[in-house]
């Protein structure tokens, strides 16, 4: 693991602080998939039409898992969807998978992995992601030990077997950084033959939740080099009610490498936010990234969408068809914490792109109709 100094740490954020997710602000030195096995798809999985011997995409229906917070689907090169995300218990780790990113719905969800009963990984089980690297599958995910709930650090599973669904999920241990502080939300991509880890983390000294950070990896579990930060919540809608900037995720495109995160408290006014950087630039030096002055993706009172955020991307089963996957609740109030409240459904929606090559966000679309409406 990368790094193993230790660093005097001022006084640390309130829990209630820590609880909500990020900031920070200044930089500091510090594979090709591989196939999986196509297996007799489980219950709820349907497979597409084809159209010029393109899959024909099924229309989306939302929202499309509910009660699953922090959504994450890979569309692996065996034809499956795999979906994972918070249960709102976070004691445990799911995993779905469908052929059509609808059939995701209805199929069947099993439990991979349960949070310890004593010590590390005893609590607070956040954002997994389903990774494959190197021709082995990685979970990442944000836990704490269960007598210290809120010292939530990012940690790696590791599955060498095809089928997620089989073999044995081994845990690598956690990802260390620069600080023992606040860490979650890693997220990892590969660019230019080199593989990165993007994390949210709380900066020792600063007045806020967690930045945005960047690391290049030496394994899927250990990081190298700088560890940089590249964003720090300094607008307004980035403030309210916790100073937060959390969940990364990179989508390259027309060119470039944009970096979605998501910003303030985790009710209503939680929204996404844009960092963006030219695919040939030095990654690592946050020069390269620039922010977005306004959220690109927020709650919206006529579709009746509130706090959509912690965002990944995929493609629809055509191949070709950019779809948002984020989380989002149906009401604007809530009673008492909104970590506490389980109603975040995951929701998928075509992503659009602007003449100028970046990408269109839109409006968090409304609940499908059923017949009863």
């Amino acid at each position: 693991m990368s790094r193993d100094r230790d660093h005097a740490l001022p006084e640390p954020p309130s829990r209630r602080m820590l609880l909500k997710g990020a900031a920070a602000a200044g930089a500091f030195a510090a594979v090709p998939a591989l196939p999986g096995v196509a297996e007799a798809a489980p219950r709820g999985e349907t497979a597409a039409g084809t159209t010029a011997g393109h899959p024909k995409p099924a229309p989306f229906v939302n929202p499309l898992v509910r009660n699953r917070a922090d959504p994450h689907i890979n569309r692996h090169k065996d034809g499956f969807y795999y979906f994972t995300a918070t249960a709102p218990e976070y004691d445990r780790i799911i995993l779905r998978r469908s052929r059509t990113l609808r059939g995701l719905g209805a199929a069947d969800e099993s439990v991979i992995w349960r949070a310890h009963a004593t010590g590390p990984m005893g609590a607070h089980i956040w954002a997994p992601e389903l990774h494959r690297i190197g021709g082995k599958w990685y979970i990442y995910f944000a836990s704490a030990p269960a007598e210290d709930v809120w010292a939530i650090r990012i940690w790696v599973l590791e599955n060498s077997h095809p089928n997620p669904f089989k073999g044995t999920w081994v845990e690598k241990g956690q990802v260390k950084t620069a600080w023992e502080t606040f860490s979650l939300d890693a997220t990892t991509f590969t660019h230019r033959g080199r593989r990165y880890l993007a994390w949210a983390q709380h900066e020792p000294g600063l007045d806020n939740n967690t930045g945005i950070f960047l690391s290049e990896m030496a394994d899927p579990w250990t990081l190298k080099g700088p560890q940089v930060r590249l964003s720090t919540p300094e607008y307004d809608w980035e403030c309210i009610g916790f100073k937060v900037n959390e969940g990364p995720y990179v989508l390259k495109r027309n060119g470039r490498l944009f970096m979605t995160y998501s910003a303030s408290a985790t009710d209503f006014n939680y929204c996404v936010g844009l960092l963006t950087a030219d695919a040939d630039s030095h990654l690592l030096d946050p020069m390269s990234w620039s922010k977005s002055p306004t959220p690109v993706f927020t709650s919206n009172d006529t579709t009746k969408q509130y706090g959509p955020g912690h965002n990944c991307f995929t493609v629809a089963e055509d191949g070709r068809t950019d779809v948002l996957v984020y989380h989002a609740r149906q009401y604007k109030h809530i009673n008492g914490d909104p970590l506490n409240d389980p109603n975040r459904h995951t929701r998928v929606q075509k992503l659009g792109w602007k003449r100028d090559g970046t990408p269109d966000f839109g409006v968090p679309v409304a609940d499908t109709a059923t017949a009863g409406d």
